[in-house]
């Protein structure tokens, strides 16, 4: 067969990017005397129509049937050279890719030679793969025609509408009583001021009563089986201790039950009862019992609201369920969390001086049906405050805490300074701040904006330890970096903006999905530009701030994005699986089960084959990762389109 090998080898300046640090024509000349290579070309962006009409012409007119393409990382073009080879009528997986951008020009931009010397052996290596390719054909699954998504924020509600407007059945987990996620905790959206609720609970309500979607609130994704195109999920639903059927939502029995406790939807500001909703505008309207809180699970005794409960809708013996559905695309769009500062930051004083809030308290004060009826007051005595002081970036973008920054902060923070000011007119507010991020549309004029109010002052600088005094009034030091000089702040109220972090769900969501988190614990996606959705398994796609942090309109966006990529798959009725996957040499296995252990996506199973034991390859689920070719002990398992002797032959390239 390789007497009959004619590698094309097209090298790509990358604009400056490659050529201002290798020696482009000195690779092409190197590379031309290579074995097998029967023609070598460059050009500035072989990326470009030009450059992959080079190929697409040497492969019908020189008759080249194996191409490398030196650029930059596969993951960026590997697809687009591929498609070049198809149209050309040659096997697209005759291709083989050299990064000699992201290993050779970027890492070493100050060391011409060096980077030019490794970008020839990288394209030696290359082409004496290419040399061994065969053709390889992909696998079509079919996709079952429903999808699930994880998390009833605005970024799985509008994935969820998204979907199911296009006539496909939807699944809409969320693990609190009602959909609505952060959102519905906001008072207004910044910039342009809107009131959060009026925008999120319609759709709410759209969710709740759209034909194609089934609502599954307190409720939890329990396993995930099968793999991509049918993915097997079994869903906890949490007993609320209420028939659904029955309840109308009159709210009777939360009127009767005389127990209470701190609110999570309040951020602990308010109060409320053992049998509740989360809030006024809740979706769906039927309350749930705390069991931690309920004096009947407790004692035995009560049952207030079981006898106030005309609907007779009480159910003291319900129990969780186990739902079964099965899907052809999971969207992960779980949320986020923040950033314990009461735990991290102690020296801020939330937890410890009433006086100090988050901005989610804050939110919550300002709300209209929230606990102090939109006064923005002080905890401790209940009295407006006469100045506030909003500290930005506490635990974001600090080595010691959160490296990366929240994104929503800073014009959180100056949404904050708006509702302070226009609610208590001669207020005196204090900013501090790292650096104002206001980039999003709208949000520098909204900068400007708090900026020409007479009574926001902005601090250039980190507060440092904040003291109370015995009125419960606060005060801390802070260096203006803007005039040098260092401050005492002495304020009614402190209003810390706190870093986000992954909700805490993500770590376990990870094993059941068979998904990865990047260095900051959000989920990580195939590829930052061109994939920004998609996950390495195939039908699991992530939004909004599941996948990092980002403001209202980019998780709204990226919902979109997310929904039609498994809109497209389900319209099509199928995928196309990678054909780089494991495969077994049966007559070699000895049944001793170490790969079923370490594959990451459950991908390899033991049958039995003529009265013995050996391993099998789901190729649905098979990654094509490769650990378990390394750990097989007698080598009986090799990856399709990385076998031994192909790599075996780019290490003695590079060797020589």
């Amino acid at each position: 067969m390789q007497d009959q090998v004619k590698v094309g080898v097209y090298l790509c300046h990358c604009g400056e990017n490659i050529a201002r640090v290798v020696d482009v024509g000195r690779v092409r000349e190197e590379t031309s005397k290579l074995p097998y290579v029967h023609v070598a070309r460059d050009y500035v962006y072989m990326c470009s129509d030009p450059g992959q009409k080079l190929i697409l012409d040497d492969i019908k007119e020189l008759g080249v049937n194996r191409v490398v393409v030196a650029s930059c990382s596969p993951k960026m073009h590997e697809p687009t050279f591929q498609k070049v080879l198809s149209s050309a009528g040659l096997n697209p997986y005759l291709l083989e890719m050299a990064n000699i951008r992201e290993h050779c020009s970027w890492p070493h931009e100050n060391e011409p030679e060096l980077a030019t010397a490794k970008a020839i052996a990288l394209v030696r290596a290359a082409v004496s793969k290419a040399a061994l390719l065969i053709p390889l054909e992909t696998t079509k699954l079919e996709v079952t025609k429903a999808a699930l998504v994880i998390g009833g924020g605005i970024a799985g509600i509008r994935a969820a509408l998204d979907i199911a407007d296009a006539g496909f059945k939807v699944y809409l987990v969320e693990r609190n009583p009602s959909i609505g996620g952060r959102m519905a905790q906001l008072d207004k959206t910044f910039p342009t001021l809107d009131c959060s609720q009026c925008i999120l609970t319609p759709l709410m309500v759209d969710v709740s009563r759209h034909p194609n979607i089934e609502l599954l609130t307190y409720s939890e994704v329990e396993d995930v089986e099968g793999g991509p195109g049918t993915f097997r999920v079994k869903i906890r639903k949490k007993a609320r201790y209420i028939d659904e059927d029955k309840c109308t939502g009159c709210e009777t029995c939360i009127t009767k039950c005389p127990w209470k406790t701190d609110s999570e939807f309040e951020e602990g500001l308010g109060k409320r009862k053992a049998i509740y909703l989360p809030f006024p505008q809740a979706v769906p309207k039927i309350p749930v019992i705390d069991p931690e809180v309920c004096a009947y699970f407790k004692t035995g005794k009560c049952r207030a609201c079981e006898k106030f409960c005309g609907a007779k809708a009480i159910d003291f013996e319900q129990q969780d369920q186990i739902n079964e559905v099965e899907v052809g695309n999971v969207i992960v769009a779980t949320g986020y969390g923040l950033y314990d500062v009461a735990k991290y930051i102690p020296e801020y004083g939330l937890g410890k001086c009433r006086n100090v809030l988050t901005g989610m308290h804050l939110e919550r004060m300002a709300s209209a049906t929230g606990p102090t009826g939109g006064k923005i007051v002080r905890p401790s005595d209940g009295k407006q405050p006469e100045s506030i002081a909003i500290i930005l970036c506490v635990g974001s973008r600090d080595q010691k805490h959160l490296e990366y920054c929240c994104e929503i902060g800073c014009i959180a923070g100056l949404k904050h300074a708006y509702y302070v000011t226009s609610q208590i007119p001669d207020v005196m507010v204090y900013i501090c701040y790292t650096d104002i991020r206001a980039y999003g549309k709208g949000y520098e004029e909204f900068y400007r904006r708090m900026r020409m109010q007479g009574h926001v002052n902005f601090i250039h600088g980190n507060p440092s330890e904040i003291h109370e005094d015995e009125d419960s009034s606060l005060y801390f030091n802070v260096f203006d970096l803007n005039t040098d000089k260092l401050l005492e702040v002495k304020t009614d109220l402190v209003v810390l903006e706190t870093g986000i972090i992954p909700d805490p769900t993500s770590d376990e969501l990870c094993k059941k999905l068979k998904i990865v988190t990047g260095p900051d614990e959000f989920f990580l996606e195939l590829h930052p530009k061109l994939r920004p959705v998609e996950t390495p398994m195939d039908g699991v796609f992530i939004c909004g701030t599941a996948q990092g942090p980002k403001d209202i309109p980019s998780t709204v966006t990226q919902a979109g994005a997310a929904a039609s990529k498994a809109i497209g798959s389900m319209a099509r009725g199928f995928i196309e699986s990678s054909p780089y996957v494991a495969s077994v040499n049966e007559s070699l296995c000895s049944g001793c089960r170490m790969c079923e252990g370490l594959c990451n996506y459950n991908a390899i199973s033991m049958v039995e084959r003529d009265s013995k034991v050996v391993a099998t390859v789901d190729a649905a689920r098979c990654k094509g990762c490769g650990v378990c070719a390394a750990a097989c002990p007698a080598g009986c398992i090799s990856i399709t389109g990385w076998t031994d002797e192909q790599i075996i032959a780019m290490v003695t390239s590079i060797l020589v």
